[in-house]
């Protein structure tokens, strides 16, 4: 009998993945654990989750004065080799679920830098270099969708290298590295390749619609607004109507000619990833953008906060695919009501990539200060 209401999302067609990740948890086994207990098939990460893991506390300290006593190395040096090696060890605790799963899910991500998001041929040069040193085929290399990151998915894709496209918040931004994949795959095809062990997921960003959106709601209806009433009824459901249409949009396109041709060649669907589905307002339930985003191939990245109230509390039902009428009515009443969702995402990329930078930042400062520290005990 399925117990834990995670388990029953992945009967649902719906794996979960955990948005988290530092050494002590891995050497614990808790990884392995949530394996085990909730069939968690995978692991994403980035800056924000390494500067918290690595910048406080001392489970790195091992790690950082084994490489510093080879020698002289930079800050960015010493990050990396210790990310490296919690993905390393992420992709072996999820081998087993990959290997079970023939290949389509058991992955661990890992960013290239966000100092590269405008960039497309560093960003090639980036995933291509940590591919190699990674060296798991359950790893998969998150780029930015940024305009220059959709022209690198296609050349990641037609390289081989397994991609987890981040910062998706439009639907227009989606179409575009669907595109890159199916194109990415269409080449290697040509060229005579295999393309059936080829994955990758378009993670398309939830929460921090609404919380844009409805702060424009809340200045709007405290200031009087005419449409008060019609503002709020918008409330936290702006970011799911609009992650509903991109499913729609996935539906039709797996339907099509183009993508049955690749499919008959072994490929993988691009599955859609939930991520961002922290809550950030206290007014919903914590487990809103869990709750009504649950469908088939699909993915839903959670933080561990949010995966325990899940675990608690959450509800499944077929939620993704009902009320697509309704979701178009949402986007249509935001738009006559001035909301400006495609200003609201277009910005909320360019703010993705700056916070992902300035996480970066606070990370190699934190490497730096772990150095010094590790320096001075060294001499005392």
């Amino acid at each position: 009998m399925t117990n834990s209401r995670l388990k029953q999302l992945h009967e649902a067609g719906q794996a979960v993945w955990l948005d988290f990740l530092e050494r002590r948890f891995l050497a614990e086994g808790g990884l392995r654990r949530l394996i085990a207990d909730d069939d968690i098939t995978g692991v994403t990460s980035n800056p924000s989750i390494f500067e918290k893991a690595m910048g406080h506390g001392d489970a790195y300290d091992a790690g950082f004065k084994q490489v510093l006593g080879t020698g002289e190395t930079s800050d960015q040096t010493l990050y990396e080799s210790q990310a490296l090696e919690d993905i390393q060890a992420a992709a072996a605790d999820l081998e087993p679920v990959y290997d079970r799963l023939g290949q389509r899910d058991g992955y661990v991500s890992l960013e290239v830098s966000p100092f590269l998001a405008n960039d497309t041929e560093a960003t090639i040069e980036e995933a291509r270099r940590l591919w190699r040193s990674v060296d798991a085929p359950n790893l998969m290399i998150k780029v930015p969708g940024t305009a220059a990151g959709v022209p690198a998915v296609r050349q990641l894709i037609a390289d081989g290298i397994n991609v987890n496209i981040t910062l998706l918040f439009a639907l227009a931004a989606y179409k575009a590295v669907a595109e890159a994949y199916m194109a990415g795959l269409e080449a290697r095809l040509a060229e005579g390749k295999p393309i059936d062990r080829i994955a990758s997921v378009a993670s398309f960003f939830v929460s921090r619609i609404d919380t844009q959106i409805d702060k424009k709601i809340d200045a709007r209806t405290e200031a009087g607004d005419a449409d008060a009433a019609a503002l709020k009824a918008l409330r936290g459901k702006v970011a799911i109507a609009n992650a509903k249409l991109a499913y729609a949009w996935y539906e039709e396109t797996i339907a099509g000619e183009r993508w049955r041709k690749l499919a008959d060649a072994g490929a993988m669907p691009q599955r859609l990833l939930w991520a961002s589905t922290g809550v950030k307002d206290p007014n919903y339930t914590d487990t809103l953008y869990v709750d009504t985003l649950i469908g088939p191939d699909t993915i839903n990245t959670m933080p561990p906060k949010t995966m325990d109230a899940f675990r608690d509390h959450g509800v499944i039902s077929a939620s993704l695919t009902t009320g697509l009428d309704d979701a178009k009515a949402v986007l249509a009443d935001a738009e006559r009501l001035g909301l400006d969702l495609d200003g609201v995402t277009s910005a909320l990329v360019d703010d993705g990539v700056k916070q992902f930078a300035d996480a970066a930042e606070t990370l190699l400062r934190a490497v730096a200060a772990k150095r010094a520290a590790l320096a001075d005990t060294a001499k005392s």
